[in-house]
């Protein structure tokens, strides 16, 4: 399996187990992890054809020391972005938010986009079986090439 497997998450246990099931889903594949919707857009914007699929949470954290904050974007932002783009490849929405992780499933489904909610549970083990599942079903369904 070749190609990018493009994550929006900053939580690094969750990167972890996603690394790691992700491995066991579609070996080969090359993880790409961000932590800031602008950042991931701007990679987007050069490397979206070899993407084979793309994971979106939505609430990412504001950072930094008070008076020098920086805000890390949502999500949302990067569903609007490639709701202005052809689609490519399917989308993963892994966010709790649950009025948030409507909204982008909403921007991206009617943008074209095949999209599949995964709503984070049961603290990691959603990954293995929700959100893993999900890719086995795009594997299984014919949006990602063996």
């Amino acid at each position: 399996m070749q190609g990018f497997v493009a994550i929006l998450e900053d939580n690094g246990d969750r990167v972890a187990a996603m690394r790691t099931a992700l491995g066991a889903a579609l070996p080969g594949a090359r993880p790409v992890f961000f932590a800031e919707a602008r950042t991931m857009m701007t990679w987007l914007e050069s490397h979206l054809v070899g993407v084979i699929l793309i994971s979106l949470d939505h609430d990412l954290p504001v950072r930094g020391a008070p008076g020098q904050s920086f805000d890390c974007g949502t999500g949302r932002q990067v569903a609007e972005y490639l709701a202005t783009l052809p689609p490519t490849c399917p989308i993963i929405v892994h966010s709790s938010n649950a009025n948030a992780s409507f909204a982008m499933h909403a921007v991206l489904d009617s943008a074209g986009w095949p999209c599949r909610r995964v709503t984070p549970s049961a603290d990691l083990a959603w990954v293995d079986f929700a959100w893993a599942g999900q890719i086995l079903t795009y594997l299984r369904d014919g949006w990602i090439s063996a």
